[in-house]
């Protein structure tokens, strides 16, 4: 399974517009490193790495909370899995990975891909 993964400089996971790398593996040793196109975009970010992570066929990525928005979630939905973990470097969750210890989901709650304003507005019953 390929799996995709946005990073830092010091290899932190972050959400899919705050990391200046995506990384995609296979295991622990398979690791191809892509410069994010969507790396510090204030609107599109999120989505111009998505498509990226598409475009180099991975079946998996990480989603934490606000990882991605409601554009890159939909751009995914039905083309990838969501892997969940608390792991903080992309070493930990390989290794949380090889442990099993991650939920791989098809779908997503909006509170987990919901950007903060949208959030807070679905909380509260508003569109």
């Amino acid at each position: 399974m390929k799996i995709a993964a946005v990073v830092d400089k010091d290899n932190r996971l972050k959400p899919l517009d705050q990391g200046e790398i995506i990384v995609i593996f296979e295991g622990k040793e398979d690791r191809k490193l892509l410069k994010n196109p969507g790396f510090g975009f204030k609107h599109g970010g999120k989505e111009k790495a998505m498509q990226l992570i598409l475009e180099n066929g991975a079946d998996a990525v990480l989603a934490n909370k606000q990882f991605l928005c409601p554009c890159s979630y939909e751009m995914s939905l039905g083309r990838l899995k969501y892997i969940l973990s608390e792991s903080e470097t992309l070493d930990q969750l390989v290794q949380n990975y090889a442990n099993s210890s991650v939920k791989i989901l098809s779908e997503l709650g909006p509170e987990l891909y919901a950007e903060e304003h949208h959030h807070k507005r679905l909380q509260l019953g508003q569109r």
